[in-house]
């Protein structure tokens, strides 16, 4: 049967949940066994068809990047410091406020206890610990080095994480102003051109296209506001969906590849989690076609996951990493390319991609804070020419009405 228990260990440390036993004398054995004195042990009974948010809370909440850096150096630091692997686990899943982190670090607590090693605990959330953590954490468990693997892995999570950081920064200010002009339309449409519309009406006035199309869409938003805005919460929903389709991200990435601001953003951005994943692999220990098919994954362009596919085959059949990206100059850059090069001739290439990578790195760095900069003038274009096509249209039809006056 079940029994919701509190139990306390020697070092004073008070753990509680629901376990099953056959008596509660039984239960009070294996706690001892555990090291573990039984507080008391109740009977569980399952509350049915009642509501746990908790629960919901669990289902809906996710880990975060930054989550996953504090992590592992946090238990690497412990496992340095001599902690059982078991209690350093079990420390962080009780100082984690996020209630799905803390089920998943419980879980691979009782793993641990059981047997199992941390790689296999790690594999069994892929949707939170990424191949790359997994395969690190496995090579260090395989070569007694598994707090340099941890920081091996915090380190390179941390460096994704800033990149990332900075990337969705320097798009934040131009899609606040495209979202800002949109609503201001809108409002403009439902409550300004209504009274100008009603002084047309009664003079009037022969009215150019673009005054008439103004006006249609205002009639449109005001009479049919409900419908208007399910139009536009399904375009956004249409948008998501298509976005997520294999089609829809191939376009996005084709677009983001060509587009002129952000072309060299997004080369750049890969090449450096390319360099930085594949370093970091071939540093702790991974061979070159396992750390290719995991860069592969760590990747999101699905036309720089392409390259790493034919880099895997082709590295398998005898091929230098640097004739196979020689064919791609067009998504990897002539320096990031003879660096590698450089690297596979002197056997230092995960010393070589390193430097690729904060070498990009810093480049990236330096365009998302010239970003905004470089955005400005084409954002005042946009705002300019949508403030000046409102005006000529509902300025000109006044203008012709005094002339003839």
């Amino acid at each position: 049967m079940k029994f919701q228990y509190k139990a306390r260990s020697e070092s004073g440390e008070e753990t509680e949940g629901v376990i099953d036993a056959a008596t509660k004398i039984d239960l009070g054995k294996e706690l001892k066994a555990e090291g573990k004195t039984l507080v008391y042990a109740n009977p569980y009974v399952e509350k049915k068809f009642s509501l746990d948010f908790r629960r919901l809370n669990e289902i809906f909440s996710s880990v975060s990047l930054h989550e996953k850096i504090t992590f592992a150096k946090n238990l690497s630091a412990m496992v340095q410091a001599g902690l059982p692997l078991a209690r350093a686990l079990e420390t962080l899943g009780r100082q984690t406020k996020n209630p799905k982190f803390k089920r998943i670090l419980t879980a691979m607590t009782e793993g641990i206890k059981r047997g199992d090693s941390l790689s296999a605990g790690l594999a069994e959330y892929p949707d939170v610990f990424p191949p790359i953590f997994v395969a690190v954490v496995r090579v260090g468990e395989e070569s007694g080095g598994l707090t340099d693997s941890l920081n091996t892995v915090g380190e390179q999570l941390e460096k994704t994480y800033e990149l990332r950081k900075k990337v969705r920064g320097a798009m934040i200010y131009p899609m606040i102003v495209i979202f800002a002009m949109i609503i201001i339309g809108a409002l403009m449409l439902v409550y300004v051109v209504p009274t100008l519309t009603s002084v047309f009406e009664e003079l009037a006035v022969d009215l150019p296209a673009s005054t008439q199309f103004i006006i249609g869409a205002s009639k449109f938003l005001v009479e049919n506001t409900i419908s208007a805005l399910g139009i536009f919460i399904a375009i956004i929903a249409g948008f998501v969906l298509f976005r997520k389709t294999r089609f829809g991200k191939r376009s996005f990435d084709f677009l983001f590849l060509h587009a002129p601001i952000f072309s060299k953003l997004v080369k750049r951005t890969n090449t450096a989690y390319t360099a930085r994943t594949v370093s970091s692999l071939l540093a702790a220990g991974i061979d070159i076609v396992e750390a290719l098919t995991i860069t592969r994954d760590v990747l999101q362009n699905s036309f720089y996951k392409n390259v790493m596919t034919s880099a895997i085959e082709r590295v398998q059949k005898g091929e230098t990493l640097s004739s196979i990206l020689t064919q791609y100059e067009h998504l990897y850059e002539p320096l990031a390319i003879e660096m590698v090069e450089v690297g596979e001739e002197t056997g230092l290439l995960s010393d070589m991609l390193k430097k690729v990578a904060d070498f990009y790195e810093a480049e990236v760095s330096a365009a998302t804070k010239d970003m905004a900069t470089v955005i400005e003038p084409f954002l005042m274009l946009l705002i300019g020419g949508g403030v000046g096509f409102f005006a000529v249209s509902m300025i000109s039809p006044m203008y012709s009405l005094t002339s003839n006056i």
